[in-house]
């Protein structure tokens, strides 16, 4: 059911950008607590529910803030709303057209986003994001130790390289001991981890990685969880012709660790080391597999949840 009053915020650091339908009333407030209480004050005067894009956590702090307050809230797919602008032949791009794409979206589609996750999954969320970030880091540091050992210059960033690796990797530790305690001192957190960590290939990361990032797991449709995690194949055709089949969109960090799990599942794990082999005698290249692989692990992932379930063979 669509819902009647709609405020749609285009989030930033700094502002949030809103757009109010029906009525088409235009805002710009601070990205602060003033305004953040200023936009539960402008949704419960007009009972409007609230929706925004995910933004990378620029939009957690004023998300709290309207759940506090019980305003009927959504955080939107990117890719979802750049795909209705592409619909809707929308080519300029203002903080002020985003927020009104934003509402006319959700306006369009008001199954759209997810609520906001309970605060022992927001934690987990911002210590997953944040091992994350620090794991880039240290792939970046060993790439550019590397260059210098091709140039000839290693010994000069030696000490420097050798501690900034060393202080990654405590700080990477410490985040992952952050994470298995958040996982461990919450009951529904702890169990989906343990069903996730029976599957051969998902592991540790993965399985946090899953929790965090789709909490919508065990409650969608197969097809609709590989989407979420940006692993459905899409397609570009076109009348007679028919276009490569890619992935794109979804949860990127949430991808990339599925791709790490499927090559340790191709190899370890009996089901899929089969499905794998059998893609590869088909003569299907070696990317075509590992994302068909994550994808199959993603859909394991969603039923063994939604059925509260360890692994075993028969669960494919």
């Amino acid at each position: 059911m669509t819902p009647e009053r709609i405020i749609g915020i285009d989030v930033s650091r700094d502002w949030l950008d809103i757009h109010c339908l029906p009525c088409g009333h235009r805002q710009r407030l601070p990205n602060t607590h003033r305004g953040h209480s200023d936009v539960v004050d402008l949704a419960m005067s007009r009972g409007a529910l609230v929706c925004f894009e995910a933004t990378g956590g620029q939009e957690w702090r004023l998300w709290a803030a309207l759940d506090a307050a019980d305003v009927t809230t959504r955080q939107l797919p990117p890719a979802q709303i750049k795909a209705f602008a592409a619909s809707q032949g929308t080519r300029a791009k203002t903080d002020r057209i985003d927020a009104e794409l934003i509402a006319r979206f959700m306006a369009f589609r008001p199954d759209a986003g997810r609520c906001l996750p309970h605060q022992k999954l927001r934690l987990l969320r911002a210590l997953v994001s944040k091992r994350g970030q620090l794991v880039e880091t240290r792939k970046r540091l060993l790439a550019q130790i590397k260059a210098h050992l091709k140039l000839g210059s290693a010994e000069i960033f030696a000490d420097t390289d050798a501690e900034l690796k060393s202080l990654l990797d405590r700080q990477i530790t410490a985040l992952e001991v952050q994470i298995e305690t958040a996982i461990a001192t919450n009951e529904d957190l702890h169990e989906a981890a343990e069903i996730l960590r029976s599957v051969p290939g998902i592991g540790p990361v993965a399985s946090s990685m899953l929790i965090a990032e789709m909490p919508e797991l065990g409650q969608l449709p197969g097809g609709q969880a590989a989407a979420l995690a940006g692993l459905a194949p899409i397609a570009h055709d076109s009348g007679a012709m028919r276009g490569k089949r890619a992935i794109a969109g979804g949860r990127r960090l949430l991808r990339h660790v599925m791709f790490q799990a499927a090559l340790v599942a191709s190899h370890h794990n009996p089901v899929l080391k089969t499905f794998a082999e059998r893609l590869r005698s088909a003569g299907k290249p070696h990317k075509v597999i590992i994302t068909a692989v994550a994808r199959k692990l993603v859909a394991i992932a969603n039923a063994l949840v939604k059925a509260r379930q360890k692994w075993s063979p028969q669960v494919t």
